[in-house]
Order: structure tokens, then sequence, then C-alpha cells
């Protein structure tokens, strides 16, 4: 793959920037998905902050997500979740990236949908496994079978992830190519609202 990042559009950088207005982008999808990469790159595109939800939660607790899985259980990680996204959605624009789990807990749903665009990075299996099994961070996968449960919850959240506003399609393309699609996409969907 080529190193060389070209820069993303200015003019379609604008027209997305314009189309949020004082709104927050969300990245919501499977863990692998490349929410934290793309949404970094699309946060600088567009001149706003960018903010990992899962990092904010660490900071807080000053804990790593799998120790406050071990310590605590999801339903307590999904709780402190959906307080910590209430507060990030609070004020905008900015980029957020968001767990894998947080869009499915009808909570924290309900103040995503509140508190801004949502963009679902859509991945095929293969393409998560490949990013996920590098790296033994994910507290859901440590199971006996940990592509088959990387399947499951595919299957799982898949219908979920649909409900989002956008959804742009995850791959093994250089990284500036998905952003560009993801502004072209905000950008549609403001020009497609002011003709209804």
């Amino acid at each position: 793959m080529n190193d060389v990042t070209e820069p993303v559009s200015a003019t379609l950088a604008e027209r997305a920037k314009l189309a949020l207005g004082k709104r927050n982008l969300v990245f919501i999808g499977l863990m692998g998905a490349g929410k934290s990469a793309i949404g970094r790159l699309t946060a600088q595109a567009l001149g706003v902050p960018f903010i990992d939800s899962d990092h904010e939660i660490e900071r807080v607790s000053r804990m790593t997500i799998s120790e406050l899985f071990a310590a605590y259980g999801e339903e307590e990680f999904r709780a402190l979740e959906a307080r910590v996204l209430k507060r990030l959605l609070r004020s905008g624009p900015r980029v957020v990236s968001t767990g894998g789990g947080a869009y499915i807990n009808e909570r924290s749903r309900r103040q995503i949908k509140k508190g801004g665009v949502t963009v679902w990075l859509n991945a095929e299996l293969d393409v998560l496994w490949e990013r996920v099994s590098k790296r033994d961070t994910r507290p859901l996968l440590k199971t006996e079978n940990p592509k088959q449960t990387l399947e499951n919850l595919m299957r799982a959240r898949y219908p979920i992830y649909a409900e989002a506003d956008l959804t742009v399609l995850s791959r093994d393309v250089r990284k500036e190519m998905i952003v560009e699609e993801v502004l072209t996409a905000i950008a549609d969907r403001q020009k497609a609202q002011s003709h209804d």
C-alpha cells in the first residue's frame, strides 16, 4: 500500500461541514471497522475535534475497557458508557467514535441519535477478523472460538447498526478513500434533505 496521503478535497470537506452544522458526527460499527482511524481523519478534514468514547471512558474511570468489563461486567460498563456519551454529545460539532456495543445499548442509541448524525462503518467478517485478530484487547472476543463470536456479534448487531443515518463500507483501501466517502455521504444527505 502507498503511504503517501492525499488530502481530502477542501470543497468536499466544506460542503460536509456545512451540512453537519453544529451537530456531531458519530461513528458506529463493530470492533475493527475503523471507527477511530477513520473518525480521526474525518475530524481533521472537517477541522473539528475528535473524541474516542472508549478512550474517554478509560480516562474518567482510570481503568482499561478490559479491566472495567472484568471488574464490573458488561451491564455496568454500558451504564458508564451511556453517561460518558451523553456528556460528549452535549456540544458540537465534533467527531465521536464509539465502542462496538454502544449503539446496541438502547439508552446510548437514543443519545447518539439525538446528539448527531450517525455513520455505520459496515465491514465484512474477513476484513474485521484480519484487523482484530492481531490484538488481544477485545473483552468480547476472549472466547474459545473468537471468529465465530465475531460472526455472532455481526448477526446480532448489524440489523441495529442499519438504523444509522449513513452507511459506508469499510474495506481494505486507503483510509482517505473511506473518509472521502463519509464526507460525500454527509454532503449528499444534506442535499437530499433540502430537496424533500
